[in-house]
């Protein structure tokens, strides 16, 4: 039987997001349906608000949960009632040419990975379908997605923290970990310092680099930083980053920078940090109309590299319980990140603090018990 729930819609830009009573389609056969206990706000969901990603609207945005599983179709696998779970967008299919050679991540298939296609919307609002980010729709009490989507976790780790797995660590950790397999000693810098920058320090000190240097204008930002492995700070307030960076390393620059933002400025500058022979990473999403820069004898003549990265290049049926191990060793910082605990009310409140830019996440807690 389909399902009324509370979720927060998105019906015209800018404006702010509607707690509503929204009915959720009953499960295909190779989708679950989980209750939502904890969902990160994530920047990349602040675009599709502020209208610079594309979206039809009405929509339900949220792609970073923890949940618990209430239901499986009837062809799942792997995944039973009460399973807690993390859930990525990173939708697959297994059959497609990227599949089956390991890039799950880069599925063909990934909107519409299975048996559910556009024609057949999951959430409606007085028989008006209602779309998802991703085929996510976080920000309510229940979601259902295809079951590629969920990874079940020990059930000993908490949801609210487990969540940010789902996009800022697996995203940045992934970028360090999987996109720029970063070598012990060798450098990183890391633009913009928010949960996915956080987590691109953490995964270079995990990686064992030997310098990190964390660039933001925001103060608290850099001090977390630090606290997540950052060696140096560089606040941009004080002056040009890239001279500052080149200052630290005797005009040498970096092995790997990581653009953690999302904007030409930072792009071209990640760009400019590069070391000879080394390579610059977009990990930030930029928005659908941004081009930026790239002077070409400069990158040839200097053996540069510069590539983009998706959902840090991750295989999540592996990952995620590695991300879940390491916090639980204490290796992997997630309590560190989480600013404040709201509820599901207050996520406008949630995102203007964000738009402030003084925190790293807010977390949505459906369930405080």
């Amino acid at each position: 039987m389909p399902t009324e729930m509370q979720a927060a819609v998105l019906r015209k830009i800018g404006e702010p997001m509607e707690v509503e009573t929204v009915t959720l389609d009953d499960p295909a056969p190779d989708e679950v349906r989980i209750r939502v206990v904890g969902s990160g706000l994530c920047h990349s969901d602040l675009h599709l608000i502020n209208g610079s990603m594309p979206a039809s609207l009405p929509v339900i945005a949220g792609h970073e949960v923890g949940g618990i599983v209430l239901e499986v179709g009837s062809e799942v696998t792997g995944l039973s009632k009460g399973d807690h779970v993390i859930s990525c967008i990173s939708t697959h299919c297994n059959k497609c040419s990227r599949c089956t050679s390991g890039r799950t991540w880069l599925c063909e298939n990934r909107l519409f990975p299975g048996i559910r296609s556009a024609s057949q919307p999951k959430i409606y609002s007085e028989g008006t379908p209602i779309g998802g980010i991703g085929g996510s729709s976080g920000f309510a009490e229940q979601m259902i997605m295809h079951q590629s989507a969920f990874v079940a976790i020990d059930p000993s780790m908490p949801l609210d923290r487990a969540a940010l797995i789902g996009c800022a660590v697996v995203t940045g950790v992934g970028a360090v970990t999987n996109a720029a397999r970063v070598q012990p000693n060798e450098t990183c810098a890391v633009i913009g310092c928010g949960g996915i920058g956080l987590n691109i320090v953490q995964g270079a000190k995990l990686a064992g680099s030997s310098r990190i240097i964390a660039i933001d204008r925001q103060k608290t930002k850099l001090e977390l930083a630090l606290k997540f492995g950052a060696t140096d700070a560089i606040d941009v307030n004080q002056g040009d980053p890239v001279e500052a960076v080149l200052s630290l390393t005797n005009n040498q620059g970096i092995d790997h920078v990581f653009e953690a933002i999302g904007l030409k400025t930072t792009a071209e500058q990640a760009l400019k940090m590069t070391a000879v022979g080394g390579t610059g990473y977009l990990v930030g999403a930029m928005p659908a109309d941004v081009n930026f820069e790239i002077p070409g004898l400069e990158f040839v003549i200097s053996d540069k590299t510069f590539r983009g990265v998706r959902m840090g290049s991750s295989n999540i049926e592996t990952d995620f319980p590695r991300f879940v191990e390491l916090y639980q060793q204490g290796r992997l910082l997630l309590d560190e990140l989480i600013a404040e605990r709201i509820t599901l009310s207050q996520i406008n409140d949630g995102y203007e603090n964000m738009r402030n830019g003084e925190q790293a996440r807010s977390v949505i807690v459906f369930d405080r018990s």
